[in-house]
C-alpha cells in the first residue's frame, strides 16, 4: 500500500510517504511556513522514491483538532492533489496520531492525548492499543475545560501533548496515581497519520477529495448545543 500523508495541525509541519512497509518522513518546526514547506516535502518524498501521485493508493491528512489555519492548509493541499490525481483521501484524527506516535516511541498502550485549545480548554481523547499495534479511541474526542474532560473508567495512563503543559496541574489532580507519565512536548507527526490511514484504507474507510473536511471540535459543540 502506498500512501502520502501530511500534517500541519500544530507547531510541526510534516509529510510522510508509506510504500509497502517502508516509511519516510520530513518534518520541520516552522509554524509560519506550513503552506510553503508541506508542498516541498511532498514533492521531495515522491522524487526521492521515484514515483508520482498516480502510483499512490491514497492521500491522508491530519484532519484536526488543532490550529484552525494549520488544519485548513493540510485539507486544502490534500484536496487539490487528490482531485487532480483522482485519489481517495483518508482523514485521520490528530489526537489519534499523537497517541500512535507516543506508542511508537514509548510503548505506552494507554494514552490520554491533549492539545491546548486556548480559551481555558483543551482538545482531548483517550486511546487504547488495539489489534495491529494501532491506537483506538476509548471514548469520544472532545473540547472542554480540564475540569470537565471525560476521564477513562480505570487503568493507568500516560499523558501526551501540549494540553498537558498548560493544564497538567488540574489533570494530574484528577487522575492521581493512575497517571504514569506526562510528555507534553510530543508532536503529531505525519508518519503516524500514514500508519493509521493505511489501516483505515484497508477497511474501505475513505472519502473523495470533495468530501475531505477538517474537524473543528469547538464548531461541533456549538452546532449541537
Amino acid at each position: 500500500m502506498n500512501i502520502l500523508a501530511v500534517d500541519t495541525s500544530g507547531e510541526a509541519c510534516s509529510a510522510a510517504l508509506l510504500i509497502g512497509t517502508e516509511l519516510r518522513q520530513r518534518l520541520a518546526r516552522e509554524p509560519r511556513r506550513h503552506g510553503e514547506l508541506v508542498l516541498t516535502m511532498m514533492d521531495g518524498l515522491l522524487a526521492e522514491a521515484g514515483i508520482g501521485l498516480t502510483r499512490l493508493d491514497a492521500l491522508a491528512f491530519g484532519r484536526g483538532p488543532g490550529s484552525f489555519t494549520g488544519v485548513r492548509i493540510a485539507t486544502s493541499v490534500v484536496q487539490g492533489a487528490a482531485y487532480g490525481a483522482e485519489l481517495p483521501v483518508v482523514p485521520v484524527s490528530t489526537l489519534a496520531a499523537l497517541a500512535q506516535g507516543y506508542f511508537r516511541s514509548n510503548g505506552s498502550s494507554r494514552v490520554l492525548a491533549a492539545f491546548d485549545a486556548r480559551m481555558g480548554e483543551l482538545y482531548w481523547g483517550s486511546y487504547l492499543l488495539g489489534d495491529g499495534d494501532l491506537m483506538r479511541a476509548a471514548g469520544a474526542e472532545e473540547v472542554a475545560s480540564p475540569e470537565a474532560v471525560a476521564l477513562p473508567a480505570g487503568g493507568s495512563w500516560s499523558g501526551v501533548g501540549s494540553g498537558w503543559a498548560t493544564y497538567g496541574e488540574v489533570l494530574r489532580g484528577r487522575l492521581g496515581s493512575r497517571l504514569l507519565a506526562v510528555t507534553p512536548d510530543t508532536l503529531c507527526e505525519s508518519r503516524d497519520v500514514a500508519v493509521l490511514a493505511a489501516a483505515e484504507l484497508a477497511q474501505g474507510h475513505w472519502v473523495t477529495a470533495e468530501q475531505a473536511r477538517p474537524l473543528y471540535l469547538r464548531e461541533r459543540v456549538t452546532s449541537s448545543g
